[in-house]
């Protein structure tokens, strides 16, 4: 399929534009020189800005652009908005965490703003707690309140039972409970989206090599790759063993070709790998855990990092279509992780990184 246009204008300007407690700010805007925002699965997105910290007075002398009377301040609520400037989308809301001011000699003093998303206040801190009779969805919903979230869950409605938070912060143990299930979780705004990876969809875009794609390294590597994975517990209650093996793709992913798995089975035939850290007391809980762990394996075994004209539908959880590579890498793949950048000698491009089971024919 052809490259959607980024813009329906042959000359159009992408500089981002910054909105302070939901109001545009033209001289945060104006002044900026740089953006850096980071996003990857797991959740929590952090933002660097970089502004030029002197401006003109109307009696011809200059003075800081950004004092302790600024909105630009710590605890500020601050947007992020990229794109075409006619119709910019929103890629990042948060909160700012940090300031700093950098002076040279010969050059403006500039000053450097970092901020991290809602998910912010679940890293802040550690703690200790029995999720008792509970899903996973249950388990999100009760942190999503605790931090004042919106939690919107798709499935992981079973299965029920105890989980420990033992002196991890409200980030990890999500991230760590949701990885035995195949799930990720990302803030929009202040709503926490939390899917298995078969239902997260954010769009699909079409990127041709050397067109709106500038360069992408593309690896196919069989390292990691196993034909099956096993997983063994213990049900303590009825005093028996429980066990799951997991040894094709439950949720592939995008993309079409052969497999991580079929190709380690062809090159170094067979090869079992054993989870046994992980607490398991059923077998339905045993077999989602191996198939999740087999799904994530394999479907890393094409991983493509790339950077393309700026787009800011290029987010964690789309699907971006490469072409132009060669016939057995030009194939669809699941972004992982992406770094929205501007700046005033590339303007704004974004870099990324993307994943898929399948090396094509």
């Amino acid at each position: 399929m052809p490259e959607t246009a980024v813009s329906q204008s042959a000359i159009y300007s992408a500089r981002p534009t910054l909105r302070i407690a939901g109001q545009a700010d033209a001289r945060v805007s104006e002044l900026l020189t740089a953006m850096k925002m980071e996003e990857a699965e797991g959740g929590m997105s952090t933002l660097e800005l970089r502004f030029i910290d002197w401006v003109a007075t109307g009696d011809g002398r200059a003075e800081l652009a950004f004092d302790s009377r600024s909105t630009l301040k710590l605890g500020a609520d601050l947007s992020v908005y990229a794109g075409e400037d006619a119709a910019p989308r929103e890629i990042f809301h948060g909160k700012v965490s940090a300031l700093e001011m950098v002076c040279n000699f010969g050059a403006p003093p500039e000053l450097v703003v970092l901020a991290e998303d809602a998910l912010t206040a679940a890293r802040r801190g550690r703690r200790t707690r029995i999720y008792s009779a509970m899903s996973p969805a249950d388990v999100v919903n009760a942190i999503a309140g605790n931090l004042d979230l919106s939690p919107s869950v798709s499935g992981l409605d079973a299965p029920t039972g105890t989980w420990a938070q033992l002196n991890e912060t409200d980030l990890g143990f999500l991230r760590r409970l949701l990885a035995r299930f195949d799930a990720d979780l990302q803030v929009v705004g202040t709503q926490l989206q939390v899917a298995p990876r078969q239902d997260v969809s954010r769009g699909a875009i079409d990127l041709t090599l050397y067109n709106q794609l500038a360069r992408v390294r593309v690896t196919a590597d069989l390292a990691d790759q196993v034909t099956a994975v096993t997983v063994a517990g213990w049900n303590a209650k009825d005093g028996a063993a429980v066990q799951g093996t997991a040894s094709s793709l439950t949720h592939a992913g995008p993309g079409q070709g052969k497999d991580g798995s079929a190709w380690a089975q062809e090159v170094f035939s067979t090869r079992s790998e054993h989870l046994g850290t992980l607490a398991v007391d059923n077998d339905a809980e045993a077999q989602a855990v191996a198939n999740a762990a087999f799904d994530q394996r394999t479907r890393r075994f094409v991983r493509a990092e790339g950077v393309a004209e700026g787009n800011a539908q290029l987010r964690v959880g789309s699907q971006v279509r490469l072409a132009g590579i060669s016939p057995q890498f030009d194939n669809t793949y699941y972004v992982v992780q992406a770094c929205h950048r501007f700046d005033m000698q590339q303007g704004y491009r974004t870099e990324f990184r993307a994943e898929c089971a399948y090396l094509g024919n």
